[in-house]
């Protein structure tokens, strides 16, 4: 494959047809890698469009199209993202999210294909998750674990495109540690040496593909159903069959710029999300991912569906109970100690040796005693004062005023507009003070302000979910997922406290009738921009594994995976 580069493209020159993922037709492909924008590499480059120096930042294929649009670039996980646009503020943003339909790029995103005879064993050696049982073209999050210790090497999505092929989406910001990752753990298992050409790998039975440069796309809000659907061409396909978890390759209008250009795009479509929504990502070649963005907004117009960018994503997820890799998450914090216990597949419980980690999260599971820390929600009782911000301090609170003994730390928080900017919060905290209902102290700006540890999420989901998952979500909302009645439930929708609304909170969203849930990966990076912090406040990025799988975030005496009365699943169906 020989690169020649000019002051607009690289030319790739020639592409195998065996590179071709199976949801690129051979024009597309063709189209696509044949002029692949130089913008979807790595190079340097300085916008003086910005506030920030842009210098080594790779772009999206959408880079272009967000400067049009008046997006303001930020630097996030190695890219330069647009944290929002000119035409709303992030909080009028995460609104008309909540309201109607908002179009996010998380092409940041990095997008994998494994295949061949070994990739499913490969998955199970590397995950909890049941994927023996996962059915073509449904997904689940899940994590990638480390060896001996359990802890979390990032959360992804996974998703089941056939027998012996699986696509995966992880976080931009672990790119180098997922890489290096993955090519030590394919060489062990396969007992052979990588051999890489390209961005694909093959070691034995196992093909490893990055589909570095490709598009994707998050159409999120409670219209995104209706906005998609007039421009899907396949025949005698209704997308109110698509539930969420679920995906399909499908064939989308979205014409090319020019004449005598393709008129339509094949995508594969996700039912899944970061936001609490109904909502999709779409995954398209590099050159097909701005005609696909601009024939959505065209087709709802403004007063349907607006671009979103970091700052609302990022209070989202956050209402929606959603981890973020690197703040929420991290190598040194298992599944079970994360309130993600659920991700560990109920055939996968037996065998110690059966997964990375296994001994160590199978023994977690079994004995509550030995998780020093859990994963909760917070909302703090005053409704005026600064947020608990990732890294404030918590601390045990007696009758009178003043810091105790320190209990724990805020991994994210924020004001919540969906709840007239009540400020939520979540983080770790003792076992002993876990449990939903406890009366702690959190320290913001040296002041201890007194907090409530809440079942997560802090809103109801809205996902598209099959009618027998949806009946059961209805009728533990009914009851109340606390054994309280009806009464839990109210304060759940308002504020998160205690009857939890349909599910834990994990990363990511998701729900399946038979599979917990899908939606991305989450995904964050240490370090972010001032920027960011200004105009999203505690913005850590969208998207990454991509929680609704359970049955809510609890805390002790609730099961040991902590996810409220022992939930299995969360985000993408499994």
């Amino acid at each position: 494959m020989a690169i020649r580069t000019s002051h607009q493209f690289i030319r790739l020159l020639p592409i195998p047809k065996t590179f071709r993922p199976l949801w690129c037709s051979r024009t597309q492909w063709k189209k696509s890698s044949v002029f692949l924008p130089i913008n979807s590499h790595r190079h340097a480059t300085t916008d003086t469009t910005t506030t920030t120096t842009t210098t080594d930042l790779r772009r999206t294929p959408l880079y272009d199209f967000h400067i049009k649009h008046g997006a303001k670039m930020v630097p996030f996980a190695g890219y330069s993202m647009p944290v929002q646009y000119a035409d709303l503020s992030v909080g009028d943003s995460h609104r008309w999210t909540r309201e109607k339909a908002s179009l996010f790029d998380v092409g940041h995103m990095v997008q994998h294909r494994l295949s061949g005879p070994g990739a499913l064993g490969l998955l199970l050696r590397l995950t909890p998750s049941s994927l023996t049982t996962l059915k073509p073209h449904h997904s689940t999050l899940s994590c990638l674990l480390h060896p001996g210790t359990g802890g979390i090497v990032d959360d992804t999505i996974v998703t089941r495109l056939g027998p012996e092929l699986f696509y995966l989406v992880t976080n931009a910001s672990n790119r180098a540690k997922d890489s290096a990752y993955l090519t030590t753990q394919l060489e062990a298992y396969t007992h052979a040496r990588p051999s890489t050409r390209g961005h694909r790998t093959t070691s034995g039975s196992v093909e490893w593909e990055l589909l570095d440069g490709w598009g994707l796309l998050a159409l999120q809000g409670p219209l995104a159903g209706s906005i998609l659907a007039p421009l899907i061409t396949d025949a005698d396909f209704d997308l109110q069959t698509l539930y969420f978890g679920q995906s399909r390759l499908l064939t989308l209008r979205a014409p090319l710029p020019g004449p005598n250009t393709a008129q339509t795009v094949t995508a594969l479509v996700s039912r899944a999300g970061y936001t609490g929504e109904d909502g999709f990502e779409l995954s398209v070649a590099p050159a097909f991912t701005e005609p696909l963005a601009s024939a959505l907004l065209g087709a709802a117009g403004p007063e349907k569906l607006r671009l979103a960018g970091l700052g609302a994503r990022d209070s989202l997820r956050l209402e929606a109970g959603m981890c973020l890799y690197g703040h929420d998450l991290d190598d040194g914090t298992t599944p079970v100690e994360a309130g993600l216990g659920w991700v560990v597949g109920r055939d996968r419980r037996t065998d110690p040796n059966g997964f990375l980690g296994a001994d160590v999260i199978l023994s977690q599971l079994g004995d509550a005693g030995q998780v020093e820390r859990k994963r909760v929600g917070f909302v703090l009782e005053e409704e005026r004062g600064g947020a608990a911000r990732e890294g404030a301090v918590v601390v045990a609170v007696g009758e009178e005023e003043g810091g105790k003994e320190t209990i724990g730390k805020i991994t994210s928080g924020s004001p919540a507009p969906s709840l007239d900017n009540r400020n939520i919060a979540m983080g770790y905290v003792r076992r002993a003070w876990a449990k939903v209902g406890t009366k702690v102290g959190i320290v913001v700006r040296g002041k201890t302000r007194r907090a409530t540890v809440v079942r997560m999420p802090f809103v109801t989901t809205r996902y598209h979910k099959a009618p027998a998952a949806a009946a059961a979500a209805a009728g533990k909302e009914e009851t109340g997922t606390t054994g309280k009645g009806k009464k839990m439930k109210k304060k759940s929708e308002k504020a998160g406290v205690e009857g939890g609304a349909e599910g834990p909170a994990g990363t990511r969203a998701g729900a399946g009738a038979e599979v917990p849930g899908v939606g991305g990966a989450s995904e964050g990076q240490d370090g972010e921009s001032k920027d960011v912090a200004e105009h999203g406040g505690d913005v850590r990025g969208p998207d990454s594994a991509r929680g609704d799988f359970g049955e809510g975030t609890g805390g002790e005496g609730e099961g040991a995976d902590g996810a409220g009365s022992g939930g299995l699943e969360h985000r993408l169906p499994v």
